[in-house]
């Protein structure tokens, strides 16, 4: 089996938010390593730069650009220079997010704003401009990131649970919109990730950082928290053509945490 042919990913544009760090930065070097052109987006344009240059280096093919996706017209300029240098965006990644760990009423109005904008209102943006893109040049693959907590409540995260809650259904919604331009929209929620928003989370609730990790992990039929590189398979499936028949749905990648 011709696993390159398989995946049918080799020289696609892709395009990644919240791609310095974390479950974004990894996918970044996953996408790259069979082939693609890695778009990479992040508000750390230090990190971000930095990485893309460490892609480069190892024989990817990686750019980044600043972009705060919570704008409308960062997030237009932002795709009108990708569609000038490579006129196509053949798979988008909406993977941005930021959590705080507060109920309703310690929430400021501030940080629901914030959360709500990062991790929902980014995906709309890069969609609304990257889908007619998308359509004039045949279709695409569309992945946003949601959660397990947007599946199902969890506590002291309620602006994050209704972000992720909107994005497991946005994907749906945009999935129904878009099916005709062959544009595909799923979303992925994984389960707890050793990533740096999840190590702010203990932070955010003054506790042991390395007990946090453990617990989260140990009471999942797998017994361990998921890797950056773990989800960033699943997105990969997603991206690819061997999901080509699969639109509108929720791929849940938590070590059954859920189950």
């Amino acid at each position: 089996m011709n696993y390159e042919e398989l995946i049918g990913l080799k020289n696609k544009v892709v395009v990644i938010t919240g791609a310095a760090s974390g479950i974004g930065l990894e996918t970044s070097k996953l996408f790259s390593s069979v082939g693609c052109q890695v778009i990479m987006l992040d508000i750390n344009s230090e990190t971000g730069t930095t990485a893309a240059k460490e892609i480069e280096a190892n024989g990817g093919k990686a750019t980044f650009l600043q972009c705060d996706v919570t704008s409308n017209e960062a997030c237009k300029s932002v795709v009108e220079a990708i569609e000038s240098d490579y006129q196509n965006i053949d798979v988008l990644f909406n993977n941005a997010g930021v959590i705080r760990r507060q109920n309703t009423v310690e929430h400021s109005e501030e940080d629901w704003d914030l959360v709500l904008d990062v991790s929902l209102k980014s995906v709309f943006l890069l969609s609304k401009y990257i889908i007619p893109l998308m359509a004039k040049n045949g279709g695409g693959s569309i992945i946003n990131t949601g959660s397990g907590w947007g599946l199902k409540g969890g506590d002291n995260a309620v602006s994050y649970c209704a972000a992720k809650a909107g994005v497991v259904n946005i994907s749906k919604a945009m999935a129904i919109d878009h099916g005709k331009d062959n544009i595909r929209v799923n979303c992925i929620c994984p389960g707890d990730t050793d990533t740096p928003l999840l190590r702010s989370e203990a932070e955010q609730l003054k506790l042991d950082e390395k007990e946090f990790l453990v617990a989260s992990g140990v009471d999942r039929p797998l017994r361990r928290i998921g890797t950056p590189e773990d989800i960033a398979k699943g997105v990969l499936y997603l991206a690819s053509d061997m999901s080509a028949w699969v639109s509108g749905t929720t791929l849940v990648v938590d070590g059954g945490g859920l189950a």
